[in-house]
């Protein structure tokens, strides 16, 4: 079959996301001026670049109570820093408690019992116990098509990884199973590793 994105699509459910797969789900967190936390994850989400290392994440959706957006993006543009936390397989039940679509000013860190620890080169918070968290200043967020669509790119300036995430010199996934979201309500968990050299290596 075939369509066109802007004339809709013959089937009960948008296939676009079911297409665009698996794709690793940033868990971001920030805080407000007044230092009030936020955390909520986003799928849209991946590095982008090695030197810098630098991140994004999409906002594609807005609250009645921020300026036609989402919490993260709000307070990424008070603060100018955030926090990208990887999500284990065990956490989430905590991940999904923290997407719901909560009044400006909720913390949370408290709504899905995650302790909050603070970065080291950002003042923002971070999840607790991650496998990996990357600090990020803010380096553009850019107005994409759409009524609520932003891109937001940031620059890692310190990385945590858990003590047990690293095994003969490599943070090894498999230590913790990343989640990585589908299309629909499904996710996937990361477990079988293989490997592929390019031709010219």
């Amino acid at each position: 079959m075939f369509y066109r994105p802007a004339d809709g699509h013959p089937l009960p459910h948008n296939p676009f996301n079911a297409i665009v797969t698996p794709r690793p789900i940033g868990w971001i967190s920030t805080q407000d001026a007044d230092g009030t936390p936020n955390l909520a994850p986003y799928s849209f989400f991946n590095g982008v670049a090695y030197v810098p290392p630098q991140v994004m994440f999409a906002s594609t959706e807005a609250k009645d109570d921020q300026d036609n957006t989402k919490d993260s993006v709000a307070n990424i543009r008070e603060t100018g820093v955030f926090c990208v936390n990887i999500v284990e397989s065990a956490a989430r039940d905590a991940m999904n408690t923290s997407s719901a679509a909560y009044p400006k000013g909720t913390d949370e860190f408290a709504k899905a019992g995650i302790t909050a620890e603070r970065c080291e080169t950002i003042d923002c918070p971070r999840v607790g116990g991650a496998p990996a968290s990357l600090e990020c200043k803010v380096t553009q967020i850019v107005k994409i098509e759409g009524v609520s669509n932003y891109v937001v790119f940031g620059e890692v300036t310190g990385v945590h990884m858990r003590d047990d995430t690293i095994v003969n010199g490599r943070f090894d996934i498999t230590t913790f199973q990343p989640l990585s979201r589908l299309g629909y309500r499904d996710y996937t968990v990361i477990k079988d590793l293989f490997q592929l050299s390019r031709p010219d290596d």
